[in-house]
């Protein structure tokens, strides 16, 4: 099973930027549809963003649009979320996580996800 870590957490003043990343362990990383979640305290675990095996297709929640992106290098098996116009209601834990492809899969539900990394923590705040 693919093994992800994350990296880039950290703490940021609102209006701010923070570029996270999700290194993964298996040489078929490119395969993987690839998920970037967060989940505050209390709250439960929400989509953030996807982004398909070839980056040729990318989801995002409302809340995130415009202001996040993510990519992905399959030659580095590595996945990023770029933060900008940071928000503190965006402060959170922030995980990212691997699903194999599915029709029948949305890819913005947890239970859809194969793999996940242990989580890093982003904080918003003045």
């Amino acid at each position: 099973q693919v093994q992800l870590v994350e990296s880039g957490g950290g703490l940021v003043q609102p209006g701010g930027s923070l570029r996270l990343s999700c290194a993964a362990s298996e040489q078929t990383f490119s395969t993987y549809v690839m998920g970037w979640f967060r989940q505050a305290p209390g709250k439960e675990r929400e989509f953030v963003a996807s982004i398909m095996w070839s980056a040729s297709s990318t989801n995002y929640a409302d809340s995130v649009k415009g202001r996040f992106t993510v990519s992905r290098d399959n030659y580095k098996k590595t996945v990023y979320l770029q933060m900008n116009s940071l928000k503190p209601e965006d402060t959170a834990v922030y995980y990212c996580a691997a699903a194999t492809y599915s029709r029948r899969k949305t890819y913005y539900i947890p239970s859809e996800y194969d793999a996940w990394g242990q989580g890093t923590q982003v904080t918003v705040s003045s």
